[in-house]
């Protein structure tokens, strides 16, 4: 296997910083788990919290927010149900009140680019752009959300999300930051801090905790 962000990004792979190429390089059996701490996780208005707290029951957002929160992303390839090469997205954070989890599975799709299923029981599907920042780092912008079986969700009723990564030299870690805001009323969630990775042998199979429940194919 390629690579889902390899086949995504084509030529531009390489301009990746070197640790950001290996973190990146998850296919055959090899997969990423990161441990560190979330700066500050952090929500919107008073008005976003249902929607966020209904997105906390499928492991998507949470209406949780905190500083120095322990956290783990575990990035692992593998082939879904329908034969697509996978890669989970699973990052759990540490809150003081409970654990939260915010959970994906991204594939690359030959007509979409790059896809991310969001969630359990992967009811949402967004297209993403990636690029290639100037100090090596990689930047994913989303696009069009898709609903159950594919109907395109309307625009009121959609997201912005960003996501910047990055490896910090004078750190030794990788940083990130994601932030979700809606087009008309601004800031909804998001979180930004580091982490450290260590790399793992998944030649014996993926374990079912971080695939989701169900999954769909709208791509």
């Amino acid at each position: 296997m390629t690579g889902v962000f390899e086949r995504t990004l084509g030529s531009d792979f390489a301009k990746l910083h070197p640790r950001m190429r290996e973190r990146l390089a998850l296919s055959d059996g090899r997969g990423m788990i990161g441990h560190g701490l979330m700066d500050r996780i952090w929500r919107g208005p008073g008005f976003t919290l249902p929607f966020l707290w209904l997105g906390s029951a499928r492991h998507i957002l949470f209406p949780e927010h905190g500083r120095n929160v322990p956290f783990t992303i575990e990035n692992y390839p593998y082939v879904d149900g329908h034969g697509r090469e996978t890669v989970s997205f699973v990052r759990t954070f540490e809150l003081p009140s409970r654990r939260r989890r915010f959970d994906a599975q991204m594939v690359h799709s030959a007509g979409r680019g790059l896809v991310d299923y969001l969630g359990t029981h992967q009811q949402l599907a967004v297209d993403l752009a990636m690029s290639v920042r100037p100090d090596g780092g990689f930047r994913i912008r989303s696009g069009e959300f898709r609903f159950r079986a594919g109907a395109r969700l309307p625009r009121g009723l959609t997201v912005t999300a960003a996501v910047d990564e990055w490896f910090d030299d004078g750190r030794g870690q990788f940083r990130i930051e994601v932030a979700v805001a809606h087009p008309r009323f601004g800031p909804v969630f998001g979180y930004e801090g580091g982490f450290s990775a260590r790399y793992v042998d998944v030649g014996g199979g993926v374990s079912g905790a971080v695939k989701p429940l169900r999954e769909k194919v709208m791509d």
